[in-house]
C-alpha cells in the first residue's frame, strides 16, 4: 500500500516548471530525431504504436470489434477490426491513425503545463499495456515492450527532473513527429501514383468519395494545430 500510496502521490502532485534549458534542449533533441534518417526510423515506431492505438481505441468507441495490431520493421503497422465496412464509425476509425499521436502530444503538453510529467509517462505506460494484449506479431511485440521498458525505467527509477526531461522529450517528439509522417504519407503517395492507394487517406476517399489528398490535408492540419496548441504551453515557461 505504501508503493500504491507513493505512485499515486507521483503522478497527482505537480512539479515545478522546469527550467528553459530542459525545455529548449528537449525541443532539440526530437527535432533531431526527426532530422537524422537513421534515429528518425528508429524512434518512428513509437508514433507507429500510437497511431494503431489510435485506431484500434477509435474502433472499439465506435461498436466495432479489435481483433489484432502488427506493427512492423519498416514502421508501418496494420489494426484490424471487424464490423460496418462503411460508415461515420468507419471514418472515424480511419481518420483517427495520423491525428492520434497529435491529439497523445496535446494532451501531454497540457498536463506538463499544469506540472504532471508523472501523469504523462503513466499514461503513456496505460497506453502501450493495451497495445500490448492486442499486438499479433512477433517484431510488434519487440517494440512494444522495449518502448514499455523504456519507460518504465524512467517512472520508476528516474529522479523528478529525469522524469521531466523524458515526458518533454516524449511530448516535444510526438508534436513534432506526427506533421513529419503525414507529408512522409503524401510523399508516399506520390511515388505511388497510378496503383491503389491502400493508405488511410486512400481509404478515407474511396469511403467518402472526397479525394485522398484533401484528407491528408485534414490530417496536417490536425497535427500542425496540436503542435502550434501544445507547443504554446510547453514554450510558456520561456
Amino acid at each position: 500500500m505504501d508503493t500504491i500510496g507513493d505512485l499515486w502521490a507521483q503522478v497527482t502532485t505537480p512539479q515545478a516548471p522546469p527550467s528553459t534549458t530542459v525545455v529548449a534542449l528537449t525541443a532539440v533533441a526530437a527535432l533531431v530525431c526527426l532530422a537524422v534518417p537513421w534515429l528518425w526510423h528508429l524512434t518512428r515506431h513509437g508514433l507507429t504504436i500510437l497511431h494503431e492505438a489510435a485506431h484500434g481505441a477509435t474502433a472499439v468507441l465506435v461498436g466495432r470489434r479489435l481483433t489484432g495490431i502488427r506493427v512492423h520493421s519498416d514502421t508501418s503497422g496494420l489494426t484490424v477490426s471487424v464490423g460496418k465496412p462503411r460508415g461515420p464509425g468507419m471514418v472515424l476509425t480511419l481518420l483517427a491513425g495520423y491525428t492520434g499521436p497529435a491529439l497523445v502530444g496535446l494532451g501531454a503538453a497540457w498536463l506538463l503545463s499544469r506540472g504532471y510529467p508523472s501523469a504523462v509517462l503513466w499514461l503513456l505506460l496505460v497506453v502501450l499495456a493495451l497495445v500490448l494484449v492486442q499486438i499479433r506479431n512477433w517484431y510488434g511485440l519487440w517494440a512494444v515492450l522495449v518502448s514499455t521498458a523504456v519507460i518504465v525505467v524512467v517512472t520508476w527509477w528516474g529522479t523528478d527532473e529525469v522524469r521531466s526531461i523524458a515526458a518533454h522529450a516524449l511530448t516535444w517528439f510526438l508534436l513534432l513527429g506526427a506533421p513529419r509522417a503525414v507529408l512522409e504519407l503524401q510523399q508516399q503517395r506520390r511515388r505511388r501514383r497510378g496503383g491503389g492507394d491502400t493508405s488511410d487517406a486512400g481509404q478515407l476517399a474511396r469511403l467518402t468519395h472526397v479525394p485522398a489528398g484533401v484528407w491528408v490535408a485534414v490530417f496536417l492540419l490536425v497535427c500542425l494545430g496540436a503542435l502550434a496548441l501544445g507547443g504554446g504551453w510547453l514554450l510558456a515557461v520561456l
